[in-house]
């Protein structure tokens, strides 16, 4: 699919004088990792169904509300589905990890040392209001971003030395350190913003109003915090694109939004809404019946996947003193009893998480092998002995609710840290303050998983508050660090790329990503290896397992669970195509069937 050609870069505005002998790969794909799938001539994805009518409304449910239109603002609660107004440069599959194909790009040029790339903007490329996208529109979105997007953007592009239109319709994007994954992504994943809406606007503040856009759907009607309603553009440009056909098949999509959970179910089932992927066990089992259940209105299925998962969990906020010690912080692991909750809670729908790799190769499990440990000896005596000769895996109990030898190995653990139970508190030797702190959290589902914790924590002398606020204050609160521990999830990763040093790197220390607050040399390292390892695929096997079990033994969280199904409930006016693609459930392949939906209730038609 890419031509190798021998280049010689001669005198040019944005060169030496002299005349350096280069590589240059053309190409109409981005692969970062493997190889691409389809074709430069392919037509569709292979999960899409390319004759798929464009008909109907979907309607949504949504928890909280909203207050804000841009969704890179820096403050403000954003609007449901905000972050996809913008088309990106290319487009990857859900059936391919790291392969990129052209929407608002046509064709892409870099040199195989990674210096530079250059990409050709599509001439029928079009925002919404119709103006031209130009190679202009992409050097102001990367200014935008760097000056007033959230400070990881800065920190990760900190090595991009320009990004600059050198035609109208070509950009040219340059590295002061040369770099694969960076270079890469700028051309994979910039959402093209329209210089002439926002030049005049500050990017990190709240929109009250829609923006102009340039993807396949606007905002035509909405109530601030209550409801959105987009609506499919009839002259999106790029609808014909191989990369959209069979993709943005309904007319109409609107999004309702509900403060509790619960009531949100109910209104689903009375109708209210189309769609609904369930999180919550209890409700999947117990909830999940009525009259439109009996008359078939209503269909509820199970559908497996082999996608990666997140890692959800209670996070410790480690820059807290309370949980600076990871002695404690594996203490306070033995007070989650993951089996009785399974059990009495979750009807033992799910699976313990106990990696960052999740479903994936790269989950370290059993003990390292010698490609590990060639990585992992530099750092003997910086990360837990047990890195190197033992397993990790969560404290298991048998499932009774008396946890008492979990919490003998809990107090042996807090003793070592200078803990003591004194009067049935846990108080520290020195201070004399006992351990108390705070789940931050704004959902009444996060509170109910979080009350078997915060008795077995009581049991053990810890004081565990629980703190219920309202999204925005929960977000505000989240960005600015300030919360002892959230219940939350590390997203998936598929291979170990750059994209974990947001996560990890303490010189993302300031970005909300780094839930954990981690400052820690050997992570640090290990993920700048695995940046600068991205086409050795055996390295990074080795790097990604490494890191694993360095996060796993140094107990930055309480790991909750997972669960390998999809489970969805639909009223019954769908279709999909008949292959699901790898790497998620394709809400965006199906398609509103006008036979089906004329045998439902008017209001769900």
């Amino acid at each position: 699919m890419a031509v190798l050609r021998n280049v010689v870069l001669v005198t040019l505005g944005w060169f030496a004088t002299s005349a350096i002998a280069a590589n240059t790969i053309e190409s109409t794909t981005l692969v970062g990792f493997g190889t691409a799938k389809y074709p430069e001539n392919f037509t569709h994805f292979d999960y899409v169904n390319p004759d798929a009518p464009k008909f109907g409304k979907v309607t949504y449910g949504q928890i909280g509300t909203y207050d804000n239109f841009n969704r890179f603002a820096s403050r403000g609660q954003p609007a449901a589905a905000t972050g996809n107004l913008y088309d990106p440069l290319m487009f990857s599959p859900s059936d391919e990890i790291d392969s990129y194909y052209p929407l608002i790009a046509q064709k892409i040029r870099y040199s195989d040392d990674y210096s530079w790339l250059e990409v050709d903007i599509n001439p029928k490329a079009r925002f919404s209001d119709g103006h031209p996208i130009t190679a202009k529109d992409v050097e102001f979105t990367f200014d935008k971003f760097m000056k007033e997007g959230v400070p990881q953007y800065r920190v990760y592009y900190k090595d991009v030395k320009s990004v600059k239109a050198i035609s109208e319709r070509t950009v040219r994007i340059e590295m002061s350190v040369p770099n694969k994954e960076k270079l890469f992504g700028i051309a994979k994943n910039t959402q093209v913003l329209p210089e002439h809406f926002w030049k005049d606007k500050n990017f990190a503040e709240p929109l009250s109003q829609p923006p102009v856009g340039s993807s396949a759907y606007k905002i035509v009607d909405y109530k601030v915090g209550q409801s959105l309603t987009y609506e499919l553009d009839e002259n999106y440009w790029a609808k014909d694109l191989p990369v959209n056909v069979g993709r943005n098949n309904f007319k109409i999509v609107q999004y309702d939004y509900y403060r509790d959970d619960t009531v949100m179910l109910e209104a689903f089932k009375a109708g209210e809404f189309d769609l609904r992927q369930e999180s919550s066990a209890k409700f999947w089992a117990s909830s999940y019946s009525g009259a439109n259940f009996d008359k078939g209105y209503i269909n509820k299925e199970e559908i497996e996947h082999h996608k990666p998962m997140s890692t959800q969990a209670f996070v410790f906020n480690t820059e807290r003193a309370v949980f600076s010690d990871p002695k404690v912080r594996e203490a306070l692991n033995y007070a989650m009893d993951f089996e009785w909750m399974n059990k009495n809670m979750f009807y033992n729908q799910y699976t313990r998480t106990r990696s960052y790799f999740q479903n994936t190769d790269y989950e370290a499990k059993g003990v390292p092998s010698e490609a590990e440990l060639a990585i992992l000896n530099k750092y003997k005596g910086q990360v837990p002995e047990r890195v190197f000769i033992e397993e990790y895996n969560p404290p298991v109990t048998d499932g009774s609710g008396r946890i008492r030898p979990q919490m003998r190995k809990a107090f042996a653990l807090l003793k070592e840290a200078g803990w003591v139970l004194k009067n049935k508190v846990m108080t520290n030797v020195e201070t004399g303050e006992p351990l108390s702190f705070e789940l931050l959290m704004y959902s009444p589902t996060t509170e109910r998983i979080a009350i078997p914790l915060q008795k077995n924590m009581r049991a053990m002398g810890i004081d565990m508050r629980l703190r219920t606020v309202d999204t925005t204050q929960y977000l505000k609160r989240w960005r600015d660090r300030d919360f002892d521990m959230v219940s939350s999830r590390y997203s998936e990763h598929p291979y170990p790329s750059s994209n974990l040093k947001i996560v990890w790197n303490s010189n993302f220390i300031d970005s909300t990503y780094n839930q954990a607050g981690v400052k820690d040399p050997v992570i640090d390292e290990l993920t700048d290896l695995i940046e600068q390892n991205q086409e050795s695929p055996e390295m990074l096997l080795a790097l990604g397992r490494s890191l694993d079990r360095v996060l796993q033994w140094n107990y930055y969280i309480i790991p909750q669970w997972y669960i390998k199904k999809y489970r969805v409930a639909t009223w019954d006016k769908f279709e999909r195509p008949n292959v699901l693609p790898t790497y998620d459930l394709g809400i965006d392949t199906w398609w509103v069937s006008k036979e089906k939906a004329d045998k439902l209730p008017e209001k769900r038609r």
